[in-house]
């Protein structure tokens, strides 16, 4: 899942839709998921939805009504749609479009895990995450309000990733991405 439903007011523009090399975030990182094997499913907004349904066609794309929530109400958002999709149990991962900076190893990775897991780097964690069975479970009957790390505990991987910290939160991350995403991946 990847989450594109924020508000991107410090970017001052649309987080998915920044362009690199010709084409949109949200686009270049549902092309690395497909790449190892995964089908995405977008989370995002009423705003933005019918951009982001273009540039990341074939994917699903979903709409998060109550972006207000934060980041656990898109997440749920994304389980209550997987929920009447998918059968069974399922392990989530779950890619904030802000974190750009894992590498194609770490996402291969994670979908060996089968515990609730993310990458680290220098005893820092990073982004993305894979969530367990059981941990989907508990977010999706969660509050939304919660924040993910409140309630779900994770372990840790050490990763190569030099960038795996990388937020994109204002122009300044973005100029500073710009010059090393197409060493990212």
């Amino acid at each position: 899942m990847i989450l594109a439903a924020g508000s991107s007011k410090r970017m001052g523009e649309e987080k998915a839709l920044v362009r690199l090399n010709g084409e949109s975030l949200i686009s270049w990182i549902s092309k690395r998921l497909v790449k190892i094997g995964l089908n995405p499913v977008i989370v995002t907004k009423k705003e933005i939805f019918d951009s982001v349904k273009s540039d990341v066609y074939p994917n699903k794309v979903i709409l998060n009504r109550s972006p207000e929530l934060g980041r656990t109400g898109s997440i749920k958002v994304g389980i209550n749609y997987l929920d009447e999709h998918c059968s069974g149990d399922y392990r989530l991962i779950i890619v904030p479009v802000d974190r750009p900076g894992f590498s194609d190893e770490t996402l291969l990775t994670l979908t060996y895990l089968h515990e609730t897991s993310c990458p680290q780097k220098n005893n820092i964690g990073g982004h993305p995450i894979i969530l367990s069975p059981s941990d989907v479970d508990i977010v999706r009957n969660s509050d939304s309000a919660k924040s993910l790390r409140d309630l779900v505990d994770t372990k840790r991987f050490e990763v190569r990733d030099e960038n795996i910290h990388l937020n994109l939160d204002t122009k300044k991350d973005l100029e500073e991405f710009r010059k090393i995403f197409t060493g990212i991946g």
